[in-house]
């Protein structure tokens, strides 16, 4: 048992459990397990919240990659920008809606580079899938000017951005198509698997809700051959009342990313700060460290639980050897997978308990300016 962990669904679902449990009662008594009410409330409340015209609500974010890749138009012989330091998902749904993925560095941020992006565009790119890593978001300006420039259609992986903000507008609203997961560990988050997709496009609302439901016009037509991919009412019921409490969710987050750089003002680590144009969500609040995993090391042995989003890049992964890359070929993406820790700051945690946090990193790696203590 952690002292401090990472995520903590069993202390969110005992914050929940007076308001939630009836709905979820009323759900099971109903009867209407699939489809119906709950789902096209959460669509129509999604929407609103992202400020797009449709949601669609799919079984996973996975799901939502691969149907926003293939509602978009990108399919066998075309190619999309993606970058390697992102969910394997992100490349995985590529390749199984039959385009390749083309990868791109990112910043020390480790959002998407639109050079890079710029530099690997080819006749043969059709979308650019920028990653609103870890509750950040990339430089949409940059991005829609290259995907003007060449007719690139733009699909959000939005699965770490639920509520992130650009300028005022909300990660999914930004593109050709948005993707989210609501994933236990997302803060947006089912009991199980979830995700959507969200767009301004009837065209693609339309093929989505298709692709999720075996292409089925209606009981006896079938458009296309499809697949499964439909959210449940009882994850739905859940999805909707968390997302009424989850600005709050986010605040508290946000507070404990200030506490952090307030505590830790003067210590060998980088943390990850919010830029002018952005609302950052901390849906993972990434540091970097060049004693990385001594640090980790020493934290794990004190109770606090952290993770590393993610170790390998996907450029490197066994899977990807059919790409040809190469070690060395993404050096960004390449020293940020050396350096970086995600600390815990979920919503659950007390300001006490980012202090112990804090107290526990300076033991390992000082802090020059005390007086910021």
């Amino acid at each position: 048992m952690w002292r401090i962990p990472y995520v903590n669904p069993g202390a969110q679902f005992v914050e929940e459990k007076a308001e939630l449990m009836p709905r979820i009662e009323a759900v099971l008594a109903g009867g209407m397990h699939v489809g119906g009410p709950e789902i096209e409330g959460l669509e129509r409340e999604i929407a609103d919240y992202v400020g797009t015209r449709h949601a669609v609500a799919l079984n996973s974010g996975t799901d939502a990659l691969i149907f926003g890749i293939i509602a978009a138009g990108v399919g066998p012989g075309d190619e999309v920008i993606t970058p390697p330091n992102s969910f394997v998902a992100s490349t995985a749904a590529i390749v199984r809606a039959g385009a390749t993925p083309v990868f791109a560095d990112v910043r020390r941020d480790g959002l998407i580079d639109p050079e890079a992006v710029a530099a690997a565009v080819t006749p043969r790119t059709a979308a650019v899938m920028p990653v609103h890593l870890w509750g950040g978001i990339c430089d949409m300006e940059a991005l829609w000017a290259i995907a003007e420039r060449h007719g690139l259609a733009i699909v959000e992986d939005a699965a770490q951005a639920m509520g992130t903000r650009y300028h005022n507008r909300r990660a999914g609203s930004l593109g050709t198509v948005g993707c989210f997961s609501a994933h236990p560990l997302k803060i947006f988050n089912a009991l199980g698997d979830a995700g959507f997709i969200t767009t301004d496009s009837d065209e693609i609302a339309s093929r989505v809700r298709l692709l999720r439901n075996h292409g089925l016009v209606d009981r006896d037509t079938v458009s296309e051959f499809g697949y499964v991919s439909r959210l449940d009412a009882l994850q739905a019921v859940v999805l909707r009342y968390r997302l009424g409490r989850l600005d709050e969710m986010i605040e508290r987050r946000r507070s404990n990313a200030a506490f952090y750089r307030t505590l830790l003002k003067g210590a060998a680590i980088r943390l990850p700060e919010e830029k002018p144009y952005e609302f950052h969500t901390f849906v993972n609040f990434v540091s970097q460290c060049d004693l990385r995993d001594e640090l980790q090391k020493h934290l794990a042995n004190k109770g606090v639980q952290t993770v590393v989003h993610y170790n390998t890049p996907i450029h490197l992964q066994p899977a990807a050897e059919s790409l040809r890359c190469r070690k060395g070929q993404f050096p960004v993406t390449e020293r940020l997978c050396e350096t970086i820790l995600a600390l815990p700051a979920n919503q659950t945690l007390t300001h006490d308990d980012v202090a112990y946090v804090c107290t526990e990193i300076r033991a390992v790696l000082g802090c020059p300016d005390r007086r910021q203590l």
